[in-house]
């Protein structure tokens, strides 16, 4: 089955075959080794050249588990943040920080418009109190790109933190991670990276992450401050998935052969594929060019299907799409060229796609 969702993705033979190792105590030697070069390939993939700035923390649970890690470890007491909310992913940050009344301010836009520079920066000058600005990178509610570059700037030049859910980012979108000084980055194994989910890290400032271990703790589990003190003993606070981070490991190993830059060229490939060849079928894309990601396209319903026939049309074909979200569940679907993919995936795709029309419209 070829996935063409945002997450969990299709992974190589090679990754997928790593998971099927040998089984392994977290207590021991080799998952210490295991961990280390996991942390130390993450640093290599995402800060290259700032690696000594840095520290990668891995978490088993999903990305919403680092994003709510991050939130609930970067503020001292007393201090609230702003939360940047243009989709679901940032309204689940906007929920996350409500559960413990973190938000000093909520910046919304709509969905398919990226969030304003300028806006954040005012209300970052109009609120003293503010010590954390997050939002995400990638919105896959539409495949949106956030300008999360200029707003670093902005957070950066009023001596504020940056948390950063790329989730769905890193991997396939570029990110200056260590040039813009982004404090905190999300982000998660089973998307871009091409492994398996139920892994997820979060790339720390090594100067912030000494503040952080003094910061209150308003989780055990999601507190980055356990994790951060038990590596330094080589070990991990707890039962990790340990199959699944050999898998991630494998994954991480090609990333790095093929190179992140090149990755991020390959999906945007791809997906100008796809959307050439839903332009030429005559099915509209949601968002203009300009606000498009490299692995996630959502487009609107063709008149005379619904979502539930088109996908069940094309997972009997072998291929799965993803539903919209929101108020737009009945009206866009979504679909994802993240993953281990091949040119004759994507080009196979658009011969269902234009296959299953002819059946239930006709005349493509």
């Amino acid at each position: 089955m070829i996935l063409l969702n945002p997450g969990p993705v299709n992974v190589s033979d090679r990754v997928r075959k790593t998971l099927m190792g040998p089984d392994l105590c977290h207590r021991e030697s080799e998952c210490a080794a295991l961990f280390g070069n996991i942390r130390r390939k993450l640093l290599e993939a995402f800060v290259p050249g700032a690696e000594s700035e840095y520290t990668a923390i891995l978490l088993t649970g999903s990305g919403t588990a680092a994003v709510e890690a991050s939130i609930m470890s970067c503020l001292p007491a007393g201090k609230r943040l702003i939360h940047v909310n243009n989709g679901v992913y940032g309204e689940r940050i906007s929920s996350i920080v409500a559960t413990q009344r973190l938000g000093i301010a909520e910046i919304k836009s709509a969905w398919d418009t990226p969030p304003d520079p300028e806006r954040i920066l005012k209300s970052l000058k109009q609120e003293p109190a503010v010590y954390a600005v997050v939002m995400v990178h990638h919105e896959t509610t539409l495949g949106l790109m956030n300008p999360v570059h200029e707003i670093a700037d902005h957070v950066d030049g009023r001596g504020c933190v940056f948390v950063v859910d790329s989730v769905s980012g890193l991997g396939g979108e570029p990110l200056d991670i260590a040039g813009r000084h982004m404090y905190m980055v999300a982000g998660t194994a089973g998307k871009c990276i091409q492994g398996f989910p139920g892994v997820s890290f979060v790339l720390v400032r090594k100067g912030f992450m000494e503040n952080v271990v003094k910061h209150p703790k308003r989780s055990w589990y999601l507190n980055l401050a356990n994790y951060y003190e038990a590596q330094k003993n080589d070990s991990i606070p707890f039962t990790p998935a340990v199959q699944v981070y050999a898998a991630f490991d494998e994954a991480l190993s090609e990333l790095l052969e093929e190179g992140v830059a090149n990755r991020c060229k390959r999906y945007a490939r791809f997906a100008s594929l796809i959307r050439d060849r839903m332009n030429a079928l005559g099915i509209q894309a949601v968002l203009p060019a300009a606000y498009q990601s490299n692995s996630v396209t959502a487009f609107y319903v063709p008149e005379g299907l619904t979502y539930s026939v088109l996908h069940d049309r094309l997972k009997e074909r072998g291929y799965v799409i993803y539903a919209g979200q929101g108020y737009l569940e009945s009206k866009i679907f979504r679909v994802a060229n993240m993953g281990a993919l091949e040119e004759k995936d994507v080009e196979g795709f658009g011969d269902a796609f234009e296959e299953v029309l002819r059946q239930e419209i006709g005349g493509v």
